[in-house]
């Protein structure tokens, strides 16, 4: 086994250019350059590719990825490079494999509610599919307008509905996936249930590109409930604001969303979008709840006792949520980006009944690590997004070495409290580190000898979720 990897040679860019064409095989600077990154702004963690390949079969990716193997050379799998914790930058330069030339549905299928797509399809394209349909793809990204189906799996990104229907991992019938010794494997099928052998779909998503390269995802379609409403209850406190969620589950109200921005966050997004708010200047929290149903009785039921909850609650307003709400929360991040490039995005997340007890103690992390941050948060399922700003114009080095030492104090109160450092975005090359020190050795041991058994010479997206290089023996 090895311990390094070989560069690209021109023979291996000759073989590729062999089992795809010349169009599909790029060498040039540009693409180098481009492919460096992916939504990543601190220039500290670029990597350049090597050589960029864009595949358009299964059959083709299998191809590039034996060349892999044959040549010790590593490769990255990129979807729409969307993600926030390097997944997608080569690390140990090689091949960047983008898959966004395999974006066709293969099968719709509204009458028996699945669709069949390969992985560079995008997330916004499969939903606008399914409502026209008057169906529900029920991932929902964020970045639902430009990510791609196979980069959702492969993080197992969340999301704005991850409360009532789950996270990506839940919308999954099967999948495509090249291994990384370049078998294609067909793991799980469209069945409602199956106790026949491991459950591989589940191990592959979420595996941030570590085990294979996913080609194709069947995915479950749902009847598009046709009413629905949405409010934001206004708070004045970020406790009386986190302590809503709980009693919205408890009540039976079935909420497909519960999103939180607090004062800071509102006050940067409407800056950035020209767009005044009620109450935002006074520096109040927005709790933001969409709640979808197949009866409008009981849509005006559920909306009756929704207020008088958050009334009771302690809110100060209840408004309908008009179409602006959620240009605020989606444009949140780009409204960061903006501000700092650089920008920070964690994504911990904790039981519904910690999340007080975690925010509550950002104001003195704030403090000693001197950081500018703002706050939004899936506040239905514990998944908090608090963004440092490199307000004070760091360099990248400096606010790599200030954002480490944060996570060294942030991430063990998150676990504390039993959550976890990533509910959505996943591990990457970013919190390598910090996932090696939280998690336990008897886990980090199973995870390990997963990516072993299936990847024998480490090249698939190494230097990703788990740091494989001391458990390879050089030749």
């Amino acid at each position: 086994m090895m311990a390094h990897f070989n560069p690209v040679t021109p023979e291996l860019v000759a073989d590729l250019k062999r089992v795809l064409s010349d169009k599909q095989v790029k060498t040039d600077e540009e693409y180098l350059t481009a492919y460096q990154t992916d939504e990543e702004g601190n220039s500290y963690y670029f990597h350049k590719p090597e050589v960029v390949v864009f595949p358009e079969t299964t059959e083709q990716v299998a191809d590039v990825v034996k060349l892999a193997n044959q040549y010790l050379v590593p490769l990255t799998p990129r979807a729409a490079g969307s993600g926030v914790a390097c997944g997608a930058i080569p690390v140990y330069h090689g091949i960047v494999v983008e898959l966004e030339r395999m974006n066709k549905v293969l099968t719709f299928d509204a009458d028996n509610m699945y669709a069949v797509c390969q992985t560079g399809v995008r997330t916004s394209d499969l939903q606008e599919m399914a409502r026209q349909h008057h169906l529900l793809y029920a991932g929902d990204p964020s970045s639902a307008e430009s990510c791609q189906i196979g980069g959702n799996v492969a993080n197992n990104a969340g999301g704005n509905k991850a409360v009532k229907y789950g996270t990506t991992r839940n919308q999954l019938y099967s999948l495509k996936v090249v291994t990384p010794t370049g078998e294609i494997v067909t793991a799980g099928a469209r069945l409602q249930k199956s106790s026949t052998g491991l459950c591989l779909e589940q191990l592959f998503a979420g595996s941030e590109g570590t085990l294979g390269i996913i080609t194709e995802v069947t995915v479950k379609l749902r009847p598009l409930p046709p009413y629905r409403f949405n409010v934001v209850c206004v708070f004045k406190s970020d406790e009386e604001a986190f302590a809503l969620p709980n009693k919205i589950l408890k009540a039976g109200i079935d909420p497909t969303s519960i999103e939180f921005m607090d004062n800071e966050a509102l006050v940067m997004t409407t800056k950035f979008l020209s767009m005044p708010m009620p109450h935002v200047d006074e520096g109040a929290d927005y709790v933001i709840v969409t709640v979808e149903t197949f009866s409008q009785d009981d849509a005006d039921r559920k909306m009756e006792q929704l207020c008088d909850l958050a009334e009771a609650n302690g809110a100060v307003d209840v408004l309908d949520a008009d179409e602006r709400i959620w240009k605020l929360r989606k444009q949140f991040a780009e409204a960061a980006r903006d501000v700092d490039k650089m920008f920070q995005t964690e994504d911990f997340v904790v039981p519904l009944d910690q999340i007080a007890a975690m925010t509550a103690q950002i104001p003195e992390l704030r403090e000693k690590y001197d950081l500018y941050c703002v706050t939004v948060a899936h506040i239905g399922d514990g998944n908090i997004h608090v963004l440092p700003l490199n307000a004070k114009g760091l360099s990248p080095e400096a606010w790599f070495e200030k954002i480490k030492a944060f996570h060294a104090d942030l991430f063990p109160r998150v676990y504390a409290l039993g959550g976890k450092m990533s509910g959505e975005h996943g591990i990457g090359y970013k919190k390598l580190e910090e996932f090696a020190k939280c998690t336990p050795a008897a886990e980090l041991h199973v995870i390990k000898a997963i990516k072993k058994a299936l990847d024998p010479n480490n090249i698939m997206n190494p230097g990703k979720l788990v740091d494989m290089t001391g458990d390879f023996v050089a030749d």
